[in-house]
């Protein structure tokens, strides 16, 4: 009769662990005895009690989730973020390429060590409601970068961010949002500059092994102001871009301003910044309005190039390298007429963080910008290729030949700098 009961026992805890069909077949194969029975039942306890681990681990997490949601109720917020980019495979987070690290993948670290949100949401960003307002590519920089999220608004909540950051990336501030806020498409415009060596607005027979000593003249700059001017207003930049046809409605965009400021001196050399605000820019749009003006500066192509290239046909445009274009400011000017007088919202502008913004970029953007460009010489070494381009026929016909020049043309110069700058 005990053993009867036992087996019962055992026949429900199997059942109950979804051992059922395995006890059956041990009770069919042969008649129990009393060491298989206490085998079964031990067997039985451990998966019980590993079931049941598993079970408090989830139970405390939840309990430590639900502790926080009645503490700190989750929000809707904007971050302002700025970085540099170097090191960095741009700002978007791209699962499951761990060795491409971005930026939204040490934000995230940040956000979930800090406890600002559960850690699920890291592997999941859909969750937190997470969007950036910009997608800077490889190597960009931003000092006024925007994403918005929902996360638990903790005690001192930015500063325990900014403790899991490495001193590249600063969240510099934090504003309330409506539930509905989305951080792309509540964007109204975007303002970005581009930090370079005058020397590319040099002739094309100048000599690039002194590049320190070339200056800037009046002239040259008011043209360059004149020929970046053409780019204001509506006009189809799908030469501008890749893989965007003449007919595609995406390739019009708005440019509001585009001007170069005044030279100045970093490490005896001469920079400018060239700044630039439009409603919304393509992959490679900026970079590539900047290398066809400075190929018609040097001489290469002829100024109605500009206006050729927002044509149906395909032009072969020049695309700048990438180090110095920042991301400098992102504007939500009708959010701000709609909720920034609400009494429950904050505009979102962040007058309060000028000096932050300015002190970042004067100790991780400019300086890396200023000491990658002197050592590496990233921009004269682009100005090289200029040649390859025949910017008075179509891409088409002169792709063929581009291939054949580029590689004995970039050899040739990389041989002459090195031999200059020794």
């Amino acid at each position: 009769m005990l053993q009867v009961r036992t087996l019962f026992s055992a026949l429900v805890d199997c059942r109950r662990n979804g051992a059922l069909f395995k006890f059956l077949c041990t009770m069919t194969s042969e008649a129990p005895t009393d060491q298989q029975t206490a085998k079964l039942l031990k067997r039985t306890n451990e998966q019980s009690g590993d079931s049941a681990e598993v079970d408090n681990k989830r139970i405390k997490v939840d309990e430590e989730h639900t502790e926080n949601e009645r503490k700190y109720p989750k929000k809707k917020v904007a971050l302002l973020l700025a970085y540099s980019g170097k090191g960095y495979y741009g700002m978007q987070r791209n699962p499951g390429t761990s060795q491409f690290r971005t930026i939204e993948d040490d934000l995230v670290s940040a956000l979930v060590k800090s406890g600002c949100i559960p850690g699920n949401h890291g592997d999941d960003m859909k969750k937190m409601s997470f969007q950036r307002c910009a997608r800077t590519d490889k190597g960009v920089s931003a000092a006024g970068q925007v994403v918005s999220l929902k996360v638990w608004l903790i005690e001192d909540i930015l500063e325990k961010i900014n403790e899991h950051l490495p001193p590249q990336i600063r969240v510099l501030g934090l504003k309330r949002v409506t539930q509905g806020f989305n951080s792309k498409n509540n964007c109204d415009a975007r303002t970005y500059s581009y930090m370079l060596p005058t020397v590319a607005f040099s002739p094309k027979d100048y000599d690039v092994g002194n590049v320190a000593a070339f200056r800037l003249q009046t002239e040259t700059l008011q043209r360059v102001n004149r020929l970046f001017s053409l780019y204001k207003g509506t006009h189809n930049f799908h030469n501008f871009t890749s893989q965007k046809a003449p007919s595609d409605p995406s390739a019009r965009r708005y440019i509001t301003e585009m001007s170069c400021g005044e030279p100045f001196i970093r490490n005896n050399c001469e920079f400018a910044v060239i700044n630039v605000r439009g409603q919304s820019f393509m992959l490679h749009q900026i970079r590539k309005m900047i290398g066809l003006v400075i190929a018609v500066i040097k001489g290469y192509a002829q100024e109605k190039v500009i206006e050729r290239s927002w044509g149906e046909e395909k032009v072969d445009v020049p695309k700048a390298p990438g180090l110095g274009l920042v991301l400098e400011m992102v504007h939500f000017d009708r959010y701000n007429k709609r909720f920034g007088g609400d009494g429950l919202h904050e505009r979102l502008e962040w007058d309060q963080q000028t000096e932050a913004i300015k002190a970042f970029k004067e100790a991780y953007i400019y300086p890396t910008i200023v000491e990658t460009e002197l050592q590496e010489g990233s921009m004269v070494s682009w100005m090289s290729t200029l040649p390859i381009h025949d910017f008075k026929a179509t891409a088409a016909e002169t792709r063929d030949n581009n291939d054949q020049k580029q590689v004995h043309v970039y050899q040739e110069y990389m041989f002459l700098f090195t031999f200059l700058t020794c």
